[in-house]
Parts: C-alpha cells; sequence; structure tokens
C-alpha cells in the first residue's frame, strides 16, 4: 500500500522527529479528523500508513482523506496522553472513539472534614478540598495511596463510627473516633501529607526515619533496613525546594516554554473566589525572582458584577490593577499568570486590550484539570511536564494567589454573617454594627468582653453585655 501514498504526505512523515508527543491528521479543509499519542511521532504514524488506500477499513478511509499532519512534542508519553485527552475533548475529531466520553484522569482529593480522607477522584468540585493531579495510571495511583496510608494514617470510614475498625489494628488509622489521636497530631498528618503530595518529600522522610529508629530500638533490623532504603530512594529524588531555592533555571524554562525574550523577574497572578456569587473577590499575588512579595499582594471586592460569572469578575479585577498602574505610571510585570482555561484567560486578554496593553503584557492561564497552560491566540496549550521546574512555579503562584483569594472571601463572609448577627441584638443598629466591626474583627469579638467591647467602642455596659452573650450563644450554636 505504501506505493499509494502521495510523496508529498511521505516527505512529512520523514520530517517528523522521533520524540513522545501527539500528531494530528487532518483533511483538506482543515478539519482534524484524529488525535493521537506516541513515544516516538514519527514511527507512529508511519504505523498508520501501512493502511493506506484500503478502502474497507475505517483507518484507510481516514488516511484517504488525511492531506496534512500536525504534531506536537512533549516532555514524555505521560504529558503526551494528557494531551491527547485534551485536543480529543476539545475538538472531537471524527475518528477519535476511545477519548470520546467524559473519562477523565484521576485526582487525589483530602477531603474538607474534620477528620479529612485521602481519596482517589475522577473529577475536581468546588467543595473545598484539596486536590492534587491529575496522574495517568489509576492503577500506579491505587498502589501509592495504599503506601500513603501506611505512612499518612487517615481514616477511611465515609462515616465516622463509634469505635475503631481494622484499619486501626492494622496501623493505617489514628482512631479519632474513639479520641485515639489527639485534633493537632491528626491536623499535623494532614500537613505532612499535604506537603509530600505537593512536592516535598522531607515530611514522610521524617515519618520513615522515626519508624526506621523504632524498629532499630526493638531489634527489628530487616524492617529497619527496608525502610532505610525507602528514604534513600525518595531522597534522591530531586525536591521541588530546590525551585524555592533557586529559581533561575525555572525562570529560564518558563520564558523557553512561552516564548519570552527574557525570564520573567515579576509575575502576577489573579484568582477569583466566590461561593453563589456572594462576597465575590479578587486576589493578585507576586513572585518576584521567583520568590513571593507577600507585601506586593493585592485583594480586590467585585464592584460591578452581580451573580456568578467569574470571567467578568477576572475582567474587572485585571482592568483595575493595570489601569492602576498606567495612571500611576508605575513599571508592568513581565508577565501574568491567570487562575483558569480559555474564558478566563479570554476575560483578562479583553481588560488589557481596553488599556491598550495587548501584546505589551504576556498573559498566561493555566487549567485546573490538566495543569496545562494557554496563551492568548493560541489554539493548543503549552503542555509542561508535572514535574517541570517552570510548571512548578507558575503552581506556587497560582496555588498562593487560590488561598490569598479564600482567605480574604471567607474573612468578608464571617464579617457578614458576624454583621447580621449583631442587627438581631435589641438595640445595634447599621451604624453601631458598622462602628464595632471597624474596631473589632469577628474573632476578636467573639473572644471580648463587656467591658472591653464598651471601652473600645463606646456602647453602653448594658448592650456590650448583650452582644457578648449573643455571640457566645452564636459560637456554642457553631460549636454543636
Amino acid at each position: 500500500m505504501a506505493r499509494l501514498i502521495p510523496e508529498a504526505l511521505k516527505a512529512r512523515i520523514a520530517e517528523l522527529p522521533e520524540t513522545p508527543g501527539v500528531y494530528l491528521f487532518r483533511s483538506r479543509e482543515g478539519e482534524v479528523l484524529y488525535v493521537g499519542k506516541a513515544v516516538s511521532i514519527r514511527r507512529r504514524v508511519s504505523g498508520h500508513f501501512r493502511y493506506y488506500g484500503e478502502t474497507f477499513s475505517k483507518e484507510g478511509v481516514m488516511l484517504s482523506r488525511t492531506t496534512r499532519i500536525d504534531h506536537l512534542e512533549t516532555a514524555g508519553e505521560a504529558e503526551a496522553l494528557l494531551l491527547e485527552s485534551s485536543l480529543v475533548k476539545q475538538l472531537r475529531p471524527k475518528y477519535n472513539q476511545e477519548l470520546k466520553d467524559d473519562k477523565s484522569y484521576p485526582f487525589l482529593k483530602i477531603t474538607a472534614e474534620k477528620y479529612p480522607r485521602l481519596l482517589i477522584v475522577r473529577r475536581r468540585k468546588a467543595d473545598g478540598a484539596t486536590y492534587f493531579g491529575p496522574y495517568t495510571s489509576a492503577f500506579l495511583l491505587r498502589q501509592a495511596v495504599e503506601r500513603l496510608r501506611r505512612e499518612f494514617p487517615l481514616r477511611t470510614c465515609r462515616t465516622l463510627p463509634k469505635k475503631v475498625c481494622l484499619m486501626y489494628h492494622i496501623g493505617q488509622c489514628g482512631g479519632p473516633c474513639e479520641g485515639k489521636v489527639a485534633d493537632e497530631q491528626y491536623a499535623r498528618i494532614v500537613r505532612e501529607l499535604t506537603a509530600f503530595l505537593e512536592g516535598r518529600r522531607d515530611a514522610l522522610v521524617r515519618t520513615l526515619s522515626r519508624r526506621m529508629k523504632e524498629h532499630s530500638a526493638a531489634r527489628e533490623y530487616e524492617q529497619a533496613r527496608a525502610i532505610h532504603q525507602e528514604i534513600q530512594a525518595l531522597s534522591s529524588v530531586p525536591s521541588p525546594d530546590t525551585l524555592r531555592r533557586d529559581p533561575e533555571p525555572a525562570l529560564r524554562v518558563l520564558a523557553s516554554a512561552l516564548g519570552l525574550k527574557e525570564p520573567p523577574r515579576r509575575i502576577e497572578g489573579f484568582d477569583i473566589s466566590n461561593i453563589q456569587g456572594q462576597e465575590p473577590v479578587g486576589s493578585m499575588v507576586v513572585l518576584i525572582d521567583g520568590k513571593p512579595a507577600r507585601s506586593e499582594y493585592r485583594k480586590y471586592k467585585i464592584r460591578t458584577v452581580s451573580g456568578i460569572d467569574d470571567f467578568a469578575m477576572m475582567n474587572e479585577v485585571v482592568g483595575r490593577r493595570y489601569a492602576r498602574l498606567l495612571e500611576e505610571g508605575s513599571p508592568l510585570p513581565d508577565l501574568v499568570l491567570i487562575d483558569g482555561g480559555k474564558g478566563q484567560l479570554s476575560a483578562a486578554g479583553a481588560a488589557l486590550k481596553k488599556l491598550g496593553l495587548e501584546g505589551r503584557l504576556p498573559l498566561v492561564s493555566i487549567a485546573k484539570q490538566h495543569e496545562h497552560l494557554f496563551l492568548p491566540g493560541r489554539e493548543t496549550p503549552v503542555v509542561l511536564s508535572l514535574s517541570s521546574p517552570a510548571l512548578k512555579l507558575l503552581l506556587v503562584l497560582r496555588n498562593e494567589a487560590h488561598r490569598f483569594a479564600i482567605t480574604f472571601h471567607r474573612g468578608l463572609h464571617r464579617k457578614a454573617q458576624l454583621g447580621s448577627a449583631l442587627e438581631a441584638v435589641p438595640g445595634v443598629g447599621p451604624a453601631t454594627r458598622r462602628r464595632i466591626l471597624s474596631v473589632l474583627s469577628p474573632a476578636a469579638l467573639s473572644r471580648t468582653t463587656p467591658e472591653e467591647l464598651a471601652r473600645r467602642t463606646g456602647v453602653s455596659r448594658a448592650l456590650a453585655l448583650r452582644i457578648t452573650r449573643a455571640m457566645a450563644g452564636r459560637s456554642a450554636e457553631g460549636a454543636s
């Protein structure tokens, strides 16, 4: 069949690289017929064309319509797998079947419960939980979770039982249901697990070192030796902490990946936080030479958008930030990172265009599902390895923007709830409520005495007593 292949396609196949990546078969009209992944793009595409000229097979018919072959190189096969899935879902090629459904790659989830659990899930949700991934193999991920549960014994039960179960007796749960583990100790295990999943392997190394010493003290030398080997294996893997100590290589890789002339010294990242449109806020955080510059962070209350419209909110916040810089004559950043996909990127780009900054201010967004990067005017994402220092740098910024926005949003939400509770107290009107909240934070108000409240806000002692009693009752209800 090979003699039937047009010379132009033969030449194109010969040009393809022997590297991992994704390839696209296109028709004369430019329609994407098929998207595939490969360890070697050239070998995989050549394999397809063994069927060129067949009229009785779907592959032969597809190849007869193919007049152009595009390709995108990736860092490895796993990255190619993720990019293939993304492109198939986005482009819906006629001849792709296996990836046309809504199957997604697995994530790890640490739930937002009093005693969090570690779960494998297929989708992210806006439920306050912490997600890690995606991971390319559910089988390998299940194996990893079994290992993690031995080192970080969190509960696995859906509903907290009244008595400890088998997982406690085999050392894979601390037993919070019976108070076998203190709340602070359980929280520490969660923090260490989070640190490890974020790439800070020191947390697991500390846990393993403690267990190794316990086995040695008990003269269980075989177990101690096995754990020592695990520690050596973990220690041989470069930690993302290296990125924090020396971000220069990551900045250079990032500049190359995004087509920047110079490594971005100042990067500003944006995120939006709202729950059902209530108390919506935006955040802007900053990395300078790869390190957080917290004094440069900014908070934004959304002013012009009502209802749930993250795109419009992003447009407002980005527009306000750079309108202010232009008005002040302040220098612009070297790169702007938007938390979100193409919609958020487009909204931010529209704000920059309105200010005359389109093309002057480099812009990139990072989509949560696969941590792909999107650039204005580019159809396909930039896919960096999940272990890439450049991607980890952007994730540090994205996560910091998210944390800063969530913290601000929760503070406003608590303040709003507290304001409503205050106005329910006889004798407290809007003016008194505003005066109290301008002096005391929600946390401080819940701890204050009637005397201190009266002294600091000027209300009568009788009113201060009614307020502190109401706040005490509110705290008791929240704890029950």
